[in-house]
């Protein structure tokens, strides 16, 4: 296994076992939250779970599929909206200022550009022949 995927894969288990304690302080702890916040942070855990579980199967595809580099630079673009669209939404519900909220949408983007990236990856690959 690449160092590369070692890492991936150990970010993957972070990301999914901050959005597991995410979705547990969304139900016993954060109850004061109103509920257009509590929203935006279950919305938040959600797509963490999502990429996570995501991130893990790009990575396995990667691994599979080493001539189709772009699976590499799919899975950094995960990982960058993990940080920017779910890190900036539990910011904010904590108290960061509202500025940073601002870095959601560029999470999503960089969500957006993995998948389509993932996409073109798969169908083209990049003129070499796979390892089967």
């Amino acid at each position: 296994m690449s160092i590369s995927a070692k890492i991936l894969f150990c970010l993957a288990g972070l990301s999914l076992l901050c959005a597991t304690i995410g979705g547990a302080a969304a139900s016993h702890a954060l109850t004061a939250l109103d509920e257009r916040t509590l929203r935006a942070f279950g919305t938040a855990v959600d797509f963490q779970f999502f990429h996570g579980l995501g991130l893990i199967a790009v990575v396995l595809a990667a691994e599979r599929y080493p001539a189709r580099k772009g699976l590499w630079l799919c899975a950094w673009l995960l990982v960058v909206g993990t940080v920017l669209f779910c890190g900036s939404i539990y910011a904010t519900t904590f108290g960061a200022p509202a500025a940073i909220g601002s870095a959601a949408p560029t999470g999503g983007i960089a969500f957006m550009a993995g998948w389509l990236v993932f996409a073109i990856s798969m169908v083209r690959g990049d003129g070499r022949a796979d390892a089967d």
